[in-house]
């Protein structure tokens, strides 16, 4: 039998609407910190990894300033990168990469961020979901960021049928209409975070509770 699938038109409405309704929108402080400069967004994604994003952003804004460009960055010892990100998660690895992403961004690039993602993913520490946020954020590109709480709660809807992100993020695009790319991430991963976690759905409080095939209201 086949599975319900989410009413996608539906759902982002819903979405959109709760969204402005709470007080606390996790990748907002993230993106906070880094405002719309593309090196600050890059720093501050790629340092997100594995971290809280109060945390994260807390630690950019340290590291911001003593360090805002990546020309003043590349400057800094591998020493003082870490003590300026910690504690976010891996700071002793962040910290490597970003004196080496530093360097090639003035080197290779010209001090400027590479806008595609297909250049961002060979930057040190860089991966796919970096790659793809950065892009969406920092030039306004349509891609689709696909984190854990995003590969989860797109199966959990029936949209995909994968096994990893990467899949997730490709087959994603294939179904759901441009005009969310953008949003996606923003919406499911607030929703991951607060409602729909991995170990705890509150259905009871979730806007999309009527219309979720999981939901147990």
């Amino acid at each position: 039998m086949k599975k319900n699938v989410i009413a996608v038109d539906k759902a982002f409405k819903l979405l959109s609407k709760w969204a402005q309704t709470i007080g606390h929108v996790p990748i907002i402080d993230l993106m906070a910190a880094g405002g719309e400069n593309p090196w600050k967004i890059l720093v501050s994604t790629m340092l997100s990894a594995r971290t809280k994003d109060s945390v994260t952003a807390s630690s950019s804004r340290k590291l911001f300033k003593v360090a805002d460009t990546p020309q003043k960055t590349a400057k800094l010892s591998v020493e003082k990168l870490r003590e300026l990100i910690y504690p976010v998660g891996f700071y002793k690895v962040k910290a490597e990469n970003l004196k080496k992403l530093a360097e090639i961004i003035v080197e290779k690039y010209s001090c400027q961020v590479p806008e595609t993602v297909e250049e961002l993913v060979t930057l040190p520490g860089i991966g796919i979901k970096t790659a793809s946020l950065v892009f969406i954020k920092a030039f306004n590109g349509y891609d689709i960021c696909v984190d854990t709480h995003v590969h989860r709660i797109a199966n959990m809807w029936n949209l995909v049928k994968t096994d990893t992100p990467e899949k997730t993020r490709e087959e994603l695009k294939k179904v759901l209409p441009k005009k969310y790319w953008k949003e996606l991430n923003q919406h499911i991963v607030t929703l991951g975070q607060t409602i729909c976690r991995p170990m705890k759905h509150e259905c009871g409080k979730c806007p999309l509770n009527k219309i979720c095939p999981e939901s147990k209201t």
